[in-house]
């Protein structure tokens, strides 16, 4: 399917003042330099530990560190600051195999420096001066909007921040796709072509930071659409689709059944009309020879007598005018 991007122009100067890079800027050396507490850092890439940081949107922070080649007997602590402010211990962390590994803390600045110390955090280990724009980890993209136009499909989303370091990724498929198809845009607007009206698409996006340290979101939750109609699902949709034949097939079937019978009490009565049924006379006259061995006059007279006793139990009334009034006589 064909499909455009329309990438939206934001001045860099909506950005904070010290988070003016342009996209595309090298990453920043994901590694933590030795140093002594107070004077001149030595810079040592030699020394570097790994370490990852994350920045998310609702301004709280992770980092993650790795030590155990270098100290595998030491517990080390965090000590971290924003801009001016006085140094602080990590707030809370995460152990692992019953080691710190990780800071959980809320930022307070743009610019953060790490200092990654002893047990006693008398001694400092490593140091790290980073901004902590460079490390954004995006959420996945929430309320994002559609608009159809025949066989066209329009996606946006504004997002909440740094917008103009973000693209935007969506995948789509059908039924009848075996694996997602794929489109990404550098910009928050995705125009797609060729979808089918009749068919049910599940379709999903994220979103892609590129200002600085690359990293992606994950995928949201994903949305069913057929043209232009929001579903809870493309299996509802097909549910109603084999419930609507499985119902025209039995209406059918109910259809034929009844032109069937139509046609079977018509060709009856046509039957009845052009070849009369001739009365069989053997069950008639079976008292004759099973009752009587054939004595037509004593058959006659029984059934002569029988019907003479009927009609001696049926009573008329007659009605006889006789002057002014009336006279009933019951015979």
């Amino acid at each position: 399917m064909p499909y455009s991007c329309v990438r939206l122009r934001i001045p860099w100067l909506l950005l904070p003042s010290k988070l003016l890079s342009p996209p595309g800027l090298p990453a920043p050396p994901c590694c933590l330099q030795p140093g002594p507490v107070e004077g001149p850092r030595k810079r040592d890439s030699d020394s570097c530990i790994n370490y990852t940081i994350k920045y998310f949107e609702d301004e709280s922070m992770e980092i993650f560190w790795d030590v155990r080649e270098k100290f595998p007997d030491m517990n080390v602590t965090m000590f971290y600051k924003f801009d001016e402010e006085e140094w602080k211990q990590c707030p809370q962390y995460t152990l692992h195999q019953g080691y710190n590994s990780v800071c959980l803390l809320h930022t307070e600045g743009d610019r953060i420096l790490i200092s990654i110390r002893d047990t006693n955090g008398t001694k400092e280990l490593y140091f790290s001066d980073q901004e902590k724009f460079m490390f954004f980890q995006p959420n996945p993209p929430e309320h994002v909007s559609f608009q159809w136009t025949d066989d066209e499909v329009t996606a946006k989303y504004n997002p909440p921040k740094f917008g103009q370091c973000l693209k935007l990724e969506l995948q789509y498929k059908s039924k009848f796709d075996k694996d997602w198809q794929h489109r990404k845009c550098s910009g928050w607007e995705i125009k797609t072509q060729g979808f089918d009206p009749a068919i049910c698409y599940s379709f999903r996006f994220r979103l892609e930071f590129i200002c600085g340290v690359a990293s992606t979101s994950e995928w949201g939750a994903e949305s069913f659409w057929k043209n232009a109609t929001a579903l809870d699902s493309c299996a509802m949709d097909e549910s109603k689709s084999n419930s609507s034949t499985v119902l025209i097939l039995v209406m059918t079937g109910l259809l034929i059944i009844f032109i069937i019978l139509l046609c079977v009490c018509s060709l009856q009565r046509i039957r009845k009309t052009l070849m009369p049924v001739i009365p069989d006379p053997q069950n008639i006259y079976s008292v004759l020879f099973s009752d009587h061995n054939g004595n037509f006059q004593e058959w006659i007279n029984t059934t002569g007598n029988l019907l003479a006793h009927k009609m001696l139990e049926c009573v008329e009334e007659c009605v006889v005018e006789e002057g002014d009034g009336l006279q009933v006589i019951k015979a």
